[in-house]
């Protein structure tokens, strides 16, 4: 399952630091995987169209931009995640650093390199443990293998990526970050549409539901039935 076609540009320069909004009028978005696939990397290409290979550490950084998305000022919050899961046998031991990153975010992109078999395993866990804390199978979530320039050093072709895509559910995208920013802006731009598609399904459904549903109209005819119920019996 791959992402559709986006025509319209994506706009972001310049970019300015986002104002203080209402948490309502956020998109919090979080991106997971393994250490050294392209995290920090992704987000600074997408914020700044800028391809830096080298980076320290991370240690989780939080990313907070006005975006203009297709017409409209998105106020888009990002948060990096360090890379310091484990996993052993498909389970994930997740830090409560990233847990809390998890139930923060409204929308997720797992990305692994397909240079790093290892970093795809952990996938399927990290996938399962943000089901675990977003049990609503609306929220999304886009499977990224990244580094797609590397083609000589591939471990993970990319019929898996997308079988277990498939398998769980969710889209699926191979890029290079740093060969292609419009691919890197579009799995970013899919998401925040996904996300505000959701948050706005929500407050229809919270309106919906503080709505005090007005009370049936009376049954003529059975208010007849019960009046002559009651005549006949003042009779006897």
């Amino acid at each position: 399952m791959r992402l559709p076609n986006m025509s319209q540009p994506f706009l972001l320069a310049p970019i300015a630091e986002c104002p203080p909004v209402p948490p309502s009028a956020q998109v919090r978005l979080a991106v997971l995987g393994a250490r050294g696939v392209g995290k920090s990397a992704m987000i600074v290409r997408f914020l700044t169209k800028r391809f830096i290979g080298d980076y320290e550490p991370n240690t989780g950084s939080l990313y907070s931009r006005m975006v203009h998305l297709e017409g409209d000022h998105v106020a888009v919050q990002i948060q990096d995640t360090p890379g310091c899961i484990q996993v052993q046998e498909d389970c994930v031991q997740v830090p409560d650093s990233l847990s809390r990153c998890v139930k923060w975010a409204e929308g997720f992109l797992l990305v692994y390199s397909i240079t790093d078999y290892s970093s795809y395993q952990s996938v399927q866990p990290l996938y399962q443990h943000i089901r675990k804390v977003h049990p609503d199978a609306r929220t999304p979530i886009i499977i990224v293998g990244n580094k797609a320039d590397l083609l000589h050093a591939r471990q993970v072709q990319a019929k898996e990526g997308l079988q277990l895509a498939n398998e769980l559910g969710s889209l699926f995208l191979e890029i290079s970050t740093s060969d292609d920013s419009q691919g890197v802006c579009d799995v970013f731009q899919y998401l925040c549409k996904e996300v505000s598609k959701l948050q706005h399904a929500s407050s229809t459904d919270r309106r919906r539901s503080s709505i005090i549903p007005r009370p049936k109209s009376p049954n003529m005819q059975d208010l007849k039935r019960r009046f002559k119920q009651a005549l006949s019996s003042k009779v006897k």
